[in-house]
């Protein structure tokens, strides 16, 4: 009797260490026979399958390495209003399944197979930075080796949140983030790691990259961190993706034409401005350039203040600076050739010691008003010559005020007046010069940071 129980109690003992180490030794190695021949048995994984749902260890509380990769294949959109980086990936998982294994020897030299991935438990990798549903192609397969390492690739498009920063555009730079984490599982049931090194990743997505647009990959690096969310605790791989716009697009269509209208407003200087043509002429350029900018509104970022909307601002200003200088230097010339008002001791000062005419520059005259093209036909109220700087009179001129004082005082009077209205036309043409240097200072600046700014 006492022989019967042993025996029953080693049985039991024996079935009770069969079932708690299932899956060990033969029981996981699959039965691959005849697959050369006649196709594979999917008899041979239905164990594997039935264990989809659930984690494939042997001990649960050994962690699953999951090693992630992937390939930025397309830059399909960067929306600076909505801070958002739409791009195309193809993002690779690779972990170990201890369940799967066989013999390639006795399966005519199978390494490795083709398996739908609905049959298999997949890790739960997501995007954080995700703004948007997964919009990977359903019916996917993966690849799985005689050793039980799967590799499953699946394509996917990622609409992801980016911190952009437009203030240099169209010469900005942008560095966005791909992190990713198991949406479930902490670092006690997975961690994650890399099958290939940051460089590679880099240069294969450089050569596979299909969108030839607005931006281009500068580099790739990434950073391994641990998200804590109260008690738990995730593993989590950061990518840091540099991408650069190109910028010859905005430069031929809005930095070529705004500067091209800006070097003709400076041109203008050179019209004399007296000329009945000038203020028409600078009224038109700056109604061309307020519909410019209405036209190229919709190519402008939608959101933030760029670098090169201070620019247009201030083209904008120096024209309208310029066209108010225009009127008020007409009305000075229309009011000193018909009523001169006294010259303050200040400008007049100011006008003498600070200002100098030089020869480079528009509208300048080395000696009165002789080189400014203001000749007596052109300045109205003035029927004889005039000369602009006052001067002594001749000895006849002094012979013939002494013989009659009335005469000699309307001589005197008129000297005065056309002293006067040499100095206030002076007085304008100066204007005229300082203005033209600030226009080629703003110029000579606009081209030297454009052209840093695409150096760097």
């Amino acid at each position: 009797m006492e022989g019967g129980w042993s025996a029953r109690g080693e049985l039991l003992l024996c079935l009770t260490i069969n079932l708690l180490l299932q899956g060990r030794g033969d029981t996981f190695t699959i039965n691959c026979s005849g697959f050369d021949q006649h196709g594979v048995d999917p008899a041979a994984f239905q164990e594997v399958f039935d264990r989809k749902a659930f984690r494939p260890v042997i001990n649960y509380s050994t962690p699953t390495h999951v090693n992630i990769s992937f390939t930025l294949s397309a830059i399909l959109e960067v929306d600076a209003h909505l801070q958002l980086l739409t791009s195309f990936l193809w993002i690779n998982l690779m972990w170990d399944n201890p369940f799967i294994s066989w013999n390639p020897k006795e399966c005519g030299s199978i390494n490795k197979l083709t398996v739908s991935a609905d049959n298999l438990w997949v890790p739960d990798i997501v995007i954080v930075e995700s703004m948007d549903t997964d919009k990977a192609p359903t019916g996917l397969t993966a690849y799985v080796s005689s050793e039980g390492r799967i590799k499953y690739d699946r394509p996917v498009r990622v609409t992801s949140i980016c911190n952009l920063n437009i203030f240099y555009f169209p010469f900005d730079q942008q560095n966005c983030t791909f992190t990713f984490s198991s949406f479930l599982y902490t670092v006690d049931s997975m961690l994650l790691g890399m099958n290939k090194e940051v460089w590679e990743i880099t240069d294969t997505s450089r050569d596979i990259i299909q969108t030839q647009g607005e931006w281009k990959l500068l580099g790739i690096n990434k950073a391994t961190t641990k998200m804590s969310v109260g008690s738990n605790v995730y593993d989590q791989i950061v990518f840091y993706v540099a991408i650069r716009r190109r910028p010859r697009l905005y430069i031929i269509n809005l930095l070529v034409p705004s500067g091209f209208l800006v070097a003709i407003d400076a041109l203008s200087f050179y019209l004399p401005a007296e000329s009945e043509i000038r203020a028409p002429f600078k009224i038109t350029l700056l109604l061309g350039y307020n519909v410019f900018l209405l036209m190229m509104n919709d190519i402008l970022p939608a959101s933030g203040t760029p670098l090169i909307s201070v620019y247009f601002a201030l083209c904008l200003s120096l024209m309208v600076l310029s066209l108010l200088e225009t009127i008020f230097i007409t009305y000075l010339l229309h009011l000193a050739t018909t009523k001169p008002p006294p010259m303050p001791l200040w400008l007049h000062s100011l006008l003498l010691h600070g200002t100098s005419p030089m020869k480079c520059c528009p509208t300048v005259t080395q000696k009165g008003t002789k080189g400014l093209g203001l000749t007596p036909s052109h300045l109205p109220g003035l029927k004889g010559p005039v000369e602009l700087v006052g001067k002594v009179p001749g000895p006849q001129e002094a012979e013939l005020n002494g013989r009659t004082g009335s005469t000699g005082s309307q001589q005197e009077d008129k000297a005065q007046k056309q002293h006067l209205v040499g100095l206030w036309v002076q007085f304008s043409h100066t204007m005229d010069i300082l203005l033209f240097r600030i226009y080629l200072l703003f110029m000579a600046t606009f081209i030297i940071t454009v052209m840093v700014l695409w150096s760097t």
